[in-house]
């Protein structure tokens, strides 16, 4: 009797160890704010539950409540302490559509150094590839032109260069080059890019969309454009390159005409969001923006139009879904629909943006697609994306 005494002991302790260790692991992964409308979900590999702490006041005008809550493992081991926001659930259209994005930069983006009469004179003064320069001699630029005028009138004089690297403001002095008959810098700059995303959702109420999931960066300095002004364009899907191990494909497109169907305000790290002049998916009902800690690994349904004849959805697995804000990205798919994945080999570029539905709510929208593993990419969570048109309903409503 003994000896069973002690294994029971032994494996009590063992299991209170295994419990508190899975505690503290989800003291880390877990954020301390979350936002519910309702009944509390958290989908975890462990029961986690919330229990009631004490309430704040309501937020005046506007129906959001706070209150103080702990999460607890299995109902008793208590994990951390968080904040709990009641908010009103928010709605959208799927959209799933392709759409052509045009984006003028602020400033003009270098793409390039060069030597010019033996010598460099952008590099000596210390300027690199992806510098936004916004001034030459104390003048704004706005394109190529713009530069090569100011340099070519210098005589030889230094000019001065204001510019932007990094999110630092920098001032440098430019001695231009004597070359075959003009003076010049020395480097190639752009003030512009355009392609193809993918519209991910509309809100009717506002007209505000969010799609790729992405920034539009620059197709040499992969830098992010830093945004003066942009448009959406409608596209006209004409073939797709199908992706291949080692080898992304993409969707293949041109611009219907150049007519604007609307404007890009933001170009941000989780995607690109603006306005629009019509109703990308009309025919379509909203569904709810699923707050991140309601999404689940398992069946989902990727939303995505690959041949021009409208967006379908295809069956995806979700494979993982980190709510910590710690990785680079928020959620692994992998494409299981044996039709997309003859069509398209899996996730093409010009897909990113796409939504992703599951349990009858947008919970995110496809980024990138894996080199090696085409049927595989990341997702960014649709909350995050909808935080940001939540943004430019209000400019809209001061305006």
């Amino acid at each position: 009797m003994q000896r069973i005494l002690k294994t029971a002991a032994a494996l009590i302790g063992t299991c209170m160890l295994a419990l508190v260790s899975a505690a503290g692991f989800y003291e880390t992964a877990l954020p301390d704010i979350y936002n519910v409308s309702g009944s509390f979900t958290l989908h975890s590999a462990l029961p986690i539950s919330a229990v009631s702490g004490k309430t704040a006041a309501v937020e005046a005008g506007s129906g959001t409540s706070s209150s103080d809550m702990t999460l607890m493992l299995f109902g008793t081991v208590p994990i951390k302490d968080v904040k709990m926001n009641t908010v009103k659930r928010a709605y959208a259209v799927p959209v799933g559509e392709p759409i052509g994005l045009k984006l003028m930069s602020d400033g003009v983006m270098v793409i390039e150094l060069q030597e010019v009469g033996g010598r460099c004179p952008a590099k000596e003064a210390g300027i690199e590839v992806g510098d936004v320069i916004s001034k030459v001699a104390g003048e704004p630029v706005a394109d190529n032109s713009d530069v090569s005028d100011i340099i070519s009138k210098s005589g030889g004089q230094p000019c001065s260069v204001t510019l932007e690297r990094d999110g630092e403001r920098l001032e440098l002095e430019l001695e231009p080059e004597l070359d075959k008959g003009s003076y010049k810098a020395g480097m190639w700059v752009r003030d512009s890019s355009a392609g193809i995303g993918t519209l991910t959702f509309y809100v009717r109420d506002t007209g505000a969309f969010a799609g790729l999931g992405h920034p539009v960066c620059d197709s040499d300095t992969k830098q992010t454009i830093t945004l003066s002004q942009g448009s959406v364009g409608e596209i006209k899907l004409t073939g797709i390159t199908k992706s291949e191990s080692g080898s992304p494909g993409q969707l293949i497109g041109e611009f219907k005409n150049s007519a604007s169907v609307g404007t890009i305000l933001k170009n941000r790290s989780d995607g690109v969001y603006g306005t629009l002049d019509y109703d990308p998916a009309s025919s379509s009902e909203a569904l709810p923006i699923a707050f991140s800690h309601e999404v689940s690994t398992g069946e989902a349904a990727i939303l995505c139009d690959i041949d021009g004849k409208g967006a379908k959805e295809y069956s995806v697995i979700i494979e993982s879904a980190d709510i910590s804000g710690s990785s680079e990205h928020d959620m692994v798919i992998r494409v299981t629909d044996k039709k997309l994945i003859k069509k398209a080999g899996g996730i093409v570029q010009g897909m990113s943006g796409s939504p992703l539905i599951q349990n009858g709510r947008i919970v995110g929208a496809v980024t990138h697609v894996f080199v090696d593993d085409s049927t595989r990419g990341y997702a960014i969570f649709a909350d995050t994306m909808y935080s940001q048109v939540t943004d430019i309903a209000s400019d809209r409503q001061k305006g």
